[in-house]
Protein backbone atom coordinates (compact mmCIF):
# COMPACT_ATOMS: atom_id res chain seq x y z
CA UNK A 1 0.00 0.00 0.00
CA UNK A 2 0.98 3.43 -1.25
CA UNK A 3 1.56 6.06 1.52
CA UNK A 4 -0.49 8.54 0.21
CA UNK A 5 0.07 11.55 3.84
CA UNK A 6 1.55 14.80 2.44
CA UNK A 7 5.17 14.43 3.05
CA UNK A 8 6.12 17.04 6.64
CA UNK A 9 8.82 19.63 6.13
CA UNK A 10 11.64 19.17 8.89
CA UNK A 11 11.64 21.90 11.28
CA UNK A 12 15.55 22.42 10.62
CA UNK A 13 17.82 23.86 13.20
CA UNK A 14 18.26 27.50 13.42
CA UNK A 15 22.43 28.65 12.59
CA UNK A 16 22.16 29.31 16.44
CA UNK A 17 20.17 25.90 17.40
CA UNK A 18 22.87 24.10 15.57
CA UNK A 19 26.03 25.21 16.99
CA UNK A 20 24.37 24.73 20.31
CA UNK A 21 23.53 21.38 19.63
CA UNK A 22 26.94 20.83 18.05
CA UNK A 23 28.64 21.70 21.64
CA UNK A 24 25.92 19.96 23.21
CA UNK A 25 27.06 16.77 21.52
CA UNK A 26 30.85 16.91 21.91
CA UNK A 27 29.88 17.69 25.38
CA UNK A 28 27.83 14.86 25.58
CA UNK A 29 30.76 12.44 24.04
CA UNK A 30 33.79 13.93 25.96
CA UNK A 31 32.76 14.68 29.34
CA UNK A 32 31.82 10.91 29.90
CA UNK A 33 35.00 10.07 28.79
CA UNK A 34 37.42 12.34 30.42
CA UNK A 35 35.77 11.74 34.01
CA UNK A 36 36.22 7.67 33.37
CA UNK A 37 39.58 7.94 32.57
CA UNK A 38 40.28 10.56 35.93
CA UNK A 39 38.09 7.83 37.76
CA UNK A 40 39.81 4.56 36.11
CA UNK A 41 43.77 6.21 36.95
CA UNK A 42 43.08 7.53 40.24
CA UNK A 43 40.86 4.77 41.42
CA UNK A 44 40.87 1.63 39.20
CA UNK A 45 37.04 2.23 38.96
CA UNK A 46 34.68 3.10 35.54
CA UNK A 47 32.35 5.84 36.19
CA UNK A 48 29.58 3.83 35.73
CA UNK A 49 30.68 2.01 38.87
CA UNK A 50 30.81 5.49 40.90
CA UNK A 51 27.62 6.47 39.94
CA UNK A 52 26.18 3.23 40.55
CA UNK A 53 27.97 3.58 44.05
CA UNK A 54 27.39 7.53 44.47
CA UNK A 55 23.31 6.87 43.81
CA UNK A 56 22.78 4.38 46.20
CA UNK A 57 24.80 6.26 48.99
CA UNK A 58 22.05 9.29 48.79
CA UNK A 59 18.95 6.19 49.25
CA UNK A 60 17.69 5.40 52.86
CA UNK A 61 19.58 2.85 53.89
CA UNK A 62 21.64 2.85 50.68
CA UNK A 63 19.80 0.57 49.18
CA UNK A 64 17.91 0.85 45.83
CA UNK A 65 15.62 -1.36 43.53
CA UNK A 66 17.82 -2.53 40.52
CA UNK A 67 14.95 -1.21 37.80
CA UNK A 68 15.13 2.14 39.77
CA UNK A 69 19.17 2.24 39.80
CA UNK A 70 19.28 1.33 36.57
CA UNK A 71 16.78 3.94 35.43
CA UNK A 72 18.52 7.12 37.37
CA UNK A 73 22.21 5.90 36.07
CA UNK A 74 20.86 5.88 32.62
CA UNK A 75 21.27 1.90 32.20
CA UNK A 76 19.69 -0.96 31.16
CA UNK A 77 18.86 -3.78 33.59
CA UNK A 78 21.06 -6.11 31.98
CA UNK A 79 23.80 -3.38 31.75
CA UNK A 80 23.59 -2.57 35.66
CA UNK A 81 22.97 -6.17 36.22
CA UNK A 82 26.35 -6.91 34.72
CA UNK A 83 28.22 -3.87 36.79
CA UNK A 84 26.83 -4.48 40.03
CA UNK A 85 28.06 -8.30 39.85
CA UNK A 86 30.95 -6.66 39.70
CA UNK A 87 30.91 -4.44 42.59
CA UNK A 88 29.61 -8.02 44.38
CA UNK A 89 32.96 -9.50 43.32
CA UNK A 90 34.49 -6.15 45.14
CA UNK A 91 32.47 -6.40 48.32
CA UNK A 92 31.01 -3.03 47.40
CA UNK A 93 27.74 -4.04 46.56
CA UNK A 94 25.06 -6.76 47.65
CA UNK A 95 22.13 -7.82 46.12
CA UNK A 96 18.72 -8.76 47.73
CA UNK A 97 15.40 -10.24 47.22
CA UNK A 98 12.60 -7.53 47.07
CA UNK A 99 10.15 -8.42 49.93
CA UNK A 100 7.51 -7.13 47.78
CA UNK A 101 8.42 -8.39 44.38
CA UNK A 102 9.72 -11.29 44.72
CA UNK A 103 11.39 -11.20 41.00
CA UNK A 104 12.81 -7.52 41.69
CA UNK A 105 15.83 -7.15 43.44
CA UNK A 106 17.88 -5.10 45.57
CA UNK A 107 20.91 -3.17 44.97
CA UNK A 108 22.30 -1.95 48.49
CA UNK A 109 25.94 -0.48 49.10
CA UNK A 110 27.98 -1.94 51.57
CA UNK A 111 30.23 -0.27 53.93
CA UNK A 112 33.28 -0.71 52.19
CA UNK A 113 31.30 0.80 48.98
CA UNK A 114 30.74 3.50 50.74
CA UNK A 115 34.62 3.56 51.80
CA UNK A 116 35.37 3.07 48.06
CA UNK A 117 33.18 5.80 47.21
CA UNK A 118 34.16 8.25 49.62
CA UNK A 119 38.16 7.56 48.56
CA UNK A 120 37.39 8.50 45.17
CA UNK A 121 34.63 11.42 46.07
CA UNK A 122 37.53 14.05 46.21
CA UNK A 123 39.57 13.75 43.01
CA UNK A 124 35.92 13.46 40.81
CA UNK A 125 34.48 16.34 42.40
CA UNK A 126 38.09 18.36 41.60
CA UNK A 127 37.77 16.89 38.51
CA UNK A 128 33.90 17.82 37.69
CA UNK A 129 34.51 21.15 39.27
CA UNK A 130 37.85 21.61 36.53
CA UNK A 131 35.87 20.19 34.01
CA UNK A 132 32.54 22.08 34.50
CA UNK A 133 31.99 24.34 37.38
CA UNK A 134 35.09 26.31 37.25
CA UNK A 135 34.34 27.79 34.16
CA UNK A 136 30.33 29.06 34.97
CA UNK A 137 29.31 31.82 37.11
CA UNK A 138 26.34 31.67 39.82
CA UNK A 139 23.56 32.37 37.07
CA UNK A 140 25.33 30.27 34.38
CA UNK A 141 24.98 27.36 36.99
CA UNK A 142 21.50 28.18 38.07
CA UNK A 143 20.65 28.22 33.95
CA UNK A 144 22.02 25.04 33.25
CA UNK A 145 20.18 23.37 35.97
CA UNK A 146 16.80 25.15 34.98
CA UNK A 147 17.93 23.65 31.35
CA UNK A 148 18.38 20.48 32.18
CA UNK A 149 15.48 19.79 34.81
CA UNK A 150 13.11 21.17 31.39
CA UNK A 151 14.78 18.07 29.31
CA UNK A 152 15.24 14.99 31.65
CA UNK A 153 11.59 14.72 31.73
CA UNK A 154 11.23 14.06 28.01
CA UNK A 155 14.93 11.65 28.01
CA UNK A 156 12.73 9.66 31.07
CA UNK A 157 9.78 9.07 29.35
CA UNK A 158 11.57 6.27 27.28
CA UNK A 159 12.88 4.34 30.25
Amino acid sequence: MTDTRPAVEPRWLTDGEQQTWVNVAQLLMLLPAALDRQLREETGIPHAYYQILAMLSHEPGHSMRMTDLARVVGSTTSRLSHAVASLEQRGWVTRQACRSDKRGQIACLTDAGMAALEAAAPGHVAEVRRLIFDHLTADDVACLGAITAKLLPTLNQGT
